[in-house]
């Protein structure tokens, strides 16, 4: 299966180099020792929130298939490390027919995760496992990072639409990851024409400062742009005199005019004054959009003002002070020998520095009070007990090396918004606070 499934039109090359060295030199070593084969078990999850952040959102899910599906050394990529030295030829061929073979379970994309939660678990043998581990926490750490950010925007701008506008702020291709990133976390649009293509998102954009100045006049300007594009076009009205520009734009426009988008000065101040000129010229039906190096605090600060959608870049792109999750990828559990029959025995990290993992192959439930709000984050190993049944929040993603789960970003969208909405009321204050759910570990002994 690959991304035209879904119908989308670009599919992702080659991902065998998106790791770190080690992981192949681990690898070269294993096969050399004959525990490649060892039956292992993975799990990705972070140990902390982002300093004061409330919950985290699985992001990246969908992305992380396409990386797993087309892990693959081609002839070229095989060149590369042989000319490199960096495996020996032994290494080289079990490279040559790498197929990720085994299984993942994951959280949702979409969903939310607290500390600890075991947002993702790879099976199989520790060789085509091991490899993964760069690319997964790769895409992982970003695109939950932007989809968090975008989150807490979503739930500040209470309603009004949000557009996703940080392309120029950020690398190209991560540009087109946070656009998608942040559409699951509430967005609504984006400018960047790549994330259209890609995944569909829509997409918005009408003109920059650039295009008034380009014109004698901001009249000629308006007027360009309003016989290219109609009358419900977005004009921008802080070039030069704000309470001048709105009065062209609609003697130009008319009443019909779509949208004024306001991008510099006192935005709660300015969006009251051309809200009530938009109003005495008749024009009560065109939206007001801001911009100007919004983040979730700004969006907060600016409910009471008559603005109809919020452009938000810089911070966004970045993770509003938070561009990663320090998401881990740890060996939880792995067979005592080769043999396919080997019972799995847990392993853990031992280390100080807060800087240790828990054993096992996990589960994870949510449980739910009286009304039905989430109340703890559950994760245990051995079986389920019987009062969280129906609550697990892994799914099965890829069986037998088969994806199995992909789906449409609006189904991820939706789910992100139902989890959040399950969550208490707190976790959407936007002061840094602890984790809205506390993290319980269960263990249950296997037919207790």
């Amino acid at each position: 299966m690959d991304t035209a499934d879904l119908g989308l039109p670009v599919n992702v090359p080659s991902t065998a180099l998106f790791t770190d060295q080690y992981e192949l030199t681990m690898l070269q070593a294993a096969l050399k020792a004959g525990t490649a084969g060892r039956h292992s078990v993975f799990e990705v999850f972070t140990r902390r929130l982002p300093h004061g952040r409330r919950y985290g959102v699985v992001a990246g899910t969908g992305r992380v298939l396409d990386a797993v599906e087309n892990f693959r050394f081609d002839e070229g990529v095989l060149r590369f490390l042989r000319e490199k030295a960096l495996v020996d030829e032994e290494t080289l061929d079990w490279l040559a027919g790498y197929r990720f073979s085994g299984d993942i379970w994951g959280y949702p994309e979409g969903e939310v995760y607290f500390p600890g939660s075991p947002i993702m678990r790879v099976e199989g043998s520790f060789a085509e496992c091991v490899l993964l581990e760069t690319v997964i926490l790769s895409i992982l750490n970003h695109d939950s990072a932007i989809a968090a950010a975008a989150s807490r925007m979503s739930s500040a701008a209470q309603g009004r639409s949000l557009i996703e506008m940080g392309a120029r702020r950020t690398h190209e291709l991560a540009a087109v990851a946070a656009s998608r990133a942040a559409y699951i976390g509430g967005f609504s649009s984006t400018s960047d024409l790549a994330a259209g293509f890609r995944y569909n998102i829509p997409t918005v954009g009408t003109s920059a400062h650039a295009f008034t100045l380009l014109h004698d006049t901001e009249r000629d300007a308006f007027r360009a742009q309003v016989d290219s594009l109609g009358a419900g076009t977005t004009l921008l009205v802080d070039t030069y005199d704000v309470a001048e520009a709105v009065r062209a734009a609609v003697e130009v426009a008319g009443p019909e005019l779509g949208a004024v988008r306001i991008d510099s000065g006192d935005l709660l101040l300015v969006a009251h004054r051309v809200r009530q000129q938009l109003d005495e010229l008749g024009a009560r039906d065109t939206k007001i959009v801001v911009t100007s190096d919004l983040d979730e605090y700004a969006i907060a600060s600016l409910a009471a003002a008559p603005v109809d959608a919020y452009g938000v870049g810089t911070q966004l792109v970045t993770g509003s002070g938070h561009p990663t999750c320090s998401m881990v990828y740890k060996l939880v559990a792995r067979a005592e020998s080769a043999d396919p029959g080997a019972p799995l025995v847990p392993v853990a990290k031992r280390s100080t520095g807060g800087k240790t993992s828990i054993g096992g192959r996990k589960w994870a439930a949510r449980r739910l009070d009286a009304d039905g709000v989430a109340e703890a984050e559950v994760i245990g190993t051995g079986e389920v007990p019987p009062e969280l049944a129906g609550q697990e929040l892994l799914v099965p993603l890829v069986r037998g090396g088969e994806v199995i789960a992909r789906e449409p970003l609006d189904v991820v969208r939706d789910r992100h918004a139902a989890a959040r909405a399950g969550l208490p009321l707190s976790a959407t204050q936007l002061s840094r606070g602890e984790p809205v759910l506390p993290t319980e570990y269960v263990h249950v002994p296997s037919g207790s």
